[in-house]
């Protein structure tokens, strides 16, 4: 039987006014596996004054910083005491696979603790700015933050904005992706169970169209964060300009994994599966450009290959799965659309290009891990971000060409160098042009990092130390520590 799902307002589990609702999917067997409400602008609207007076009456905003991380570590400790069933229901709504969800929900959890333990940390500056003159830099919550998180890490992506916006003292309207909402809704409902005030913490299930476009619009809405295509990205910012609040956006990429000769071989192959092949290629920072040296271009293809066609693609719950399914059958239906658009530009297409429609994955959403070689720059499945398990495999000749063609895209999200050469490895990747890059692996990182791109991938940064900034206004405070007429302007 399907389960229904409610939203949380202003400390309530409430059910929509509109009586519309909408399937949610199991993508490994196209299975409902519960029903979701859409939230309507007006309760969009009210769920937002609900975040603004809760910020405005300082219960939350104005607690001491020890006791804000008391509560984070609150949520923390009921997330690590139901880990198992948050990463069964991210395997049953996104369809990743056990391995994926667990380390997520892991993740999830320490982000929560870090934040924590951010906000015992010293923070501020001083100055003297003369012998009567103190300085004070302080940092302070922005306000009410709409947060808008897209299906292909619903439940990590959701605590990447929700910890440091509550670590900050913000109140928070979440909005989690329309196919995926079940990790967000279990995730309150253990918020619910702590100390954090009522009205501070906000879920909002519904269409990016009336939701996310409420929250982006909103006069009270102090920054919207969102994660997600460039395109909406884009709607997003112009949506923000009414009352100029802060924007910060993760958003597409298209990203190099650069091989030189003198990469271990086996490393680089390992890598370059790992880079576009983890989260079946749903991944924005994914290596889903991989430029090869001439000298092992075809003995790095041949094994490349030869890799690939090993992976063991299945439903989440199996064990043995190593890549799980396409989210939605819209976005597999995208995804082999561009494997057409390859076939028709002269791409060769090496491995895959198929849906799996065969066996226990018959009723799912599975792709074959897909790889196209002797590609070239000018073609649309080189620029244009396919966001599935889909890769292109180019030659280059020397580092100047790798970087000429690594740089020549419109995203800037992530990039990797793989030499032996350590000198050269550092040579390029200073020179390539993204936020998050990698010497010798992919994909590896951690939640004191900070996280975001050049280009079109976005503004701002998410994660570390710079996440919490994203959430604070600073303050300068000039103290007079000896008040006395200034005699500026003299009398008479």
């Amino acid at each position: 039987m399907s389960k229904k799902l409610n939203m949380y307002m202003n400390g309530d589990w409430v059910e929509s006014s509109s009586n519309e609702t909408f399937d949610i999917i199991n993508p490994a067997t196209q299975e409902v596996i519960a029903i979701a409400p859409k939230a309507t602008k007006e309760e969009t609207e009210e769920a937002i004054k609900a975040a603004k007076r809760t910020f405005e009456s300082g219960v939350w905003s104005y607690l001491p910083p020890q006791e804000r991380a008391r509560v984070l570590l609150q949520i923390a400790e009921k997330m690590e005491e139901h880990l198992n069933e948050l990463a069964e229901l991210e395997v049953q709504n996104n369809g990743k696979t056990k391995r994926e969800a667990e380390s997520d929900a892991q993740e999830a959890i320490n982000s929560f603790r870090y934040y924590a333990g951010l906000l015992n940390m010293p923070d501020g500056q001083t100055y003297e700015y003369s012998d009567d003159m103190q300085t004070l830099i302080v940092k302070e919550p922005i306000g009410t933050a709409g947060l808008i998180v897209p299906w292909n890490f619903p439940l990590l992506m959701s605590v990447w904005k929700i910890a440091p916006a509550l670590a900050a003292g913000n109140s928070i309207i979440l909005k989690p992706a329309e196919i995926t909402p079940i990790t967000a809704v279990k995730l309150f409902e253990l918020i619910d169970e702590t100390d954090l005030p009522k009205g501070a913490a906000n879920l909002l299930l519904g269409s990016g169209s009336v939701v996310g476009q409420t929250i982006a619009e909103s006069e009270d809405v102090d920054i919207v964060s969102f994660t997600g295509s460039t395109g909406v990205g884009r709607h997003i910012m112009t949506a923000a300009t009414g009352n100029m609040k802060k924007v910060s956006l993760e958003l597409g990429g298209k990203s190099p994994n650069i091989i030189f000769d003198d990469a271990d071989l086996e490393t680089a192959v390992d890598y370059a599966l790992y880079g576009i092949f983890l989260g079946a290629g749903q991944v924005c920072s994914s290596g889903s450009r991989i430029l090869v040296q001439e000298g092992i271009y075809d003995k790095f293809v041949e094994r490349y290959v030869e890799r690939a066609k090993a992976i063991k693609v299945g439903p989440g719950n199996d064990e043995k799965a190593e890549m799980g399914a396409i989210v939605s059958r819209k976005h597999l239906e995208s995804i082999l659309e561009y494997v057409k658009i390859g076939i028709e530009e002269g791409a060769n297409l090496a491995l895959g290009g198929s849906q799996i429609k065969w066996g226990e994955l018959e009723k799912g959403f599975f792709l074959e891990p897909t790889i196209f070689i002797d590609v070239t720059n000018c073609m649309r499945i080189v620029r244009e971000e396919i966001f599935g398990p889909v890769v292109t495999v180019q030659k280059f000749k020397d580092e100047d060409d790798a970087i000429k063609d690594a740089n020549d895209t419109d995203f800037g999200l992530a990039g990797a160098v793989f030499s032996n050469d350590q000198n050269k490895a550092l040579r390029v990747i200073k020179r390539v042009r993204a936020g998050i890059t990698w010497v010798n692996a992919y994909h590896l990182t951690n939640v004191q990092a900070p996280w975001g791109g050049y280009k079109q991938s976005g503004i701002g940064r998410s994660l570390g130390t710079y996440g919490l900034d994203e959430y604070q206004e600073t303050k300068q405070i000039n103290m007079n520590l000896a008040p006395k007429p200034l005699h500026w302007f003299e009398e008479g």
